[in-house]
């Protein structure tokens, strides 16, 4: 099941990306005392009593050129539709404003649970005007400071507990995939071609696909798959559209809900530097990934140009070494009846446990090969390693010093563990950690 989202929504200038960072643990939105001046990252990960969740600042979006009503306006329309959980920023300095109430009707027709914090609220002789914020008619007002994260405990306590269940998770036999990539590579294209029906809008205007759009089949094999299209991927310094920031949140969301993650190469464009960095989401995320370059029959051909072309897709995606690479033509369906099997292998390869006694054997194998690393004079143990869960395939080694475990010799450890066993497709995590 996909991590709830919380959405900070709320007029310019009450203090939503000082908030927005502050969950995240991170300074990761651009703070100013100035209206409108968030331009950057609008989507990151929070956790609050071991609850992960997305987290939307909806402050990212420069409508300058909008009535200011429209923009809040539309903020807050964008943050009912994506988000599980409202949280409504607003001011105790300037009280309830005109353009709160405008929030406050909009958020109160929704279905979506919402929690009013009343930020700036840092001295406790204004906490007694807060209660002017019943007028909004969103239930209780929490006072909070942003910028000393006095409350925002008491906020994120009620948040949780209107995020959605985990009880109605889907059948696990299902593979999820979705297709990412920049815009314009053809992902619409390759699920249309897969699926041998128009289900999907294709276009060539670079980001026709807004929304991630569920598609269900079942293959020759009778494995059953949900397919979920995404819409295209831009550098931050290009998003121009309103909504196509909107979209690299969706493409998150979407890489969060997938088993395995195809990244879409475009043949006639070759690798740029945006591939690198969209693929980085899915790897970060920990899912299985496919390397599909698209659009191979518009390529002039010679006898080396596939290995070539594969060698350098190897060089510029080092930390993708795992990923299988495929080159389909959505156009002509070249190689495409290949992709079903490839997927629901390395889906399989993502969920395979390893026995421990198989596991250790392979480990001390590993070390016999070459032995631990040392550090002045200390010499790493290795004593025993387990699997402790799948989607990826995540090994616990214990060790009698965590600091001494190198990344060099966990990477050989990955690499030995990968020859002994079929995990293509699939990153692989290793924790060390001291035995007590």
């Amino acid at each position: 099941m996909p991590n709830p989202t919380l959405a900070i929504v709320g007029r310019p200038n009450v203090g939503k990306s000082t908030i927005f960072n502050r969950i995240a643990g991170e300074r990761i939105s651009i703070v100013e005392d100035t209206p409108g001046v968030t331009r950057d990252r609008i989507y990151t990960k929070g956790e609050w009593l071991n609850q992960e969740f997305n987290i939307i600042d909806t402050g990212g979006i420069d409508l300058s050129d909008e009535p200011f009503k429209d923009q809040i306006k539309y903020q807050a329309e964008i943050a009912i539709e994506e988000a599980d959980v409202i949280l409504f920023v607003t001011s105790v300095r300037e009280g309830v404003t005109e353009a709160d109430e405008l929030v406050a009707r909009i958020l109160y027709r929704s279905d979506k649970p919402v929690v009013l914090a009343v930020n700036k609220a840092d001295n406790p002789e204004m906490r007694h005007e807060v209660f002017d914020f019943y007028t909004l008619g969103l239930g209780d007002p929490y006072p909070i400071s942003g910028s000393h994260g006095i409350g925002l405990g008491d906020v994120l306590d009620e948040a949780i507990k209107h995020f959605p269940s985990e009880e109605s998770e889907e059948d696990e036999s299902i593979i999820h995939f979705s297709l990412i990539g920049r815009p314009n590579v053809g992902k619409s294209s390759l699920i249309n071609a897969m699926l041998g029906e128009n289900r999907v809008i294709v276009s060539e205007i670079e980001g026709t696909t807004r929304d991630a759009v569920d598609t269900r089949f079942i293959s020759e094999s009778g494995q059953e798959f949900t397919m979920i299209d995404t819409a295209g991927m831009r550098k931050r310094g290009k998003v121009y559209e309103k909504t196509e920031k909107y979209s690299v949140m969706r493409a998150m969301t979407a890489i969060d809900r997938s088993d395995v993650v195809l990244m879409i190469l475009n043949a006639e464009e070759g690798i740029r530097e945006q591939d690198k960095k969209i693929a980085g989401y899915a790897h970060e995320a920990g899912r299985a990934i496919i390397i599909v370059v698209n659009k191979w029959d518009l390529l002039e051909k010679k006898t080396d140009t596939m290995r070539k072309f594969e060698e350098k897709i190897r060089n510029e995606f080092l930390y993708l070494d795992y990923a299988p690479i495929i080159f389909v033509s959505a156009e002509t369906k070249q190689r495409l009846n290949q992709l079903p099997d490839l997927i629901e292998r390395v889906g399989m390869n993502q969920n395979l446990r390893v026995p421990s006694s198989i596991l250790n054997d392979v480990i001390m194998d590993a070390v016999a090969i070459n032995p631990t690393p040392t550090d002045k004079g200390r010499r790493l143990k290795i004593f025993y390693a387990t699997q402790v869960a799948v989607k990826p395939p995540t090994f616990v080694v214990f060790v009698n010093d965590e600091k001494l475990m190198h990344f060099s010799y966990s990477r050989f450890l990955e690499n030995q563990i990968r020859r002994a066993f079929a995990f293509e497709g699939t990153p692989i995590h290793i924790i060390p950690r001291k035995r007590k």
